[in-house]
């Protein structure tokens, strides 16, 4: 059972480690400009598909995803749902904490602490 923990804890950390900086990297794509809407999708994919550093968080991310379907074959769903999704919840805050350089907003921090809260709660009810 600690196995599936850290390897829902590492999925969470995939998935909201590398949310905002694909969005960050990916900001520019509106300067990608087509005469059609094919042009466009083409333009845009060409644009996402040789930018490293959207490449590289988006790989990560999807390695997250194959993580979450590995450990779902061994884990409760009642428990590796909760717990990757709202893990990536806090992962997400604090990354864009780091990389903004913002302090997080009060109301964020109470929410995150909620978070981890009932995370514990849920993985203490399954131990």
């Amino acid at each position: 059972m600690f196995f599936e923990i850290v390897s829902l804890i590492a999925v969470g950390f995939c998935w909201g480690g590398t949310n905002p900086i694909i969005r960050r990297n990916s900001k520019n794509i509106v300067k990608v400009e087509a005469s059609s809407a094919i042009g466009q999708f083409f333009l845009d994919l060409k644009y996402l598909a040789t930018n490293i550093w959207y490449v590289l968080p988006w790989l990560v991310n999807q390695s997250g995803s194959v993580i979450y379907f590995l450990t779902l074959q061994s884990t409760d769903l009642t428990l590796s749902v909760p717990l990757a999704n709202s893990l990536t919840f806090v992962f997400t805050a604090i990354v864009s904490w780091i990389l903004e350089e913002k302090l997080l907003k009060k109301r964020t921090i109470i929410g995150v602490i909620l978070i981890l809260l009932g995370t514990f709660l849920c993985c203490w009810d399954k131990f």
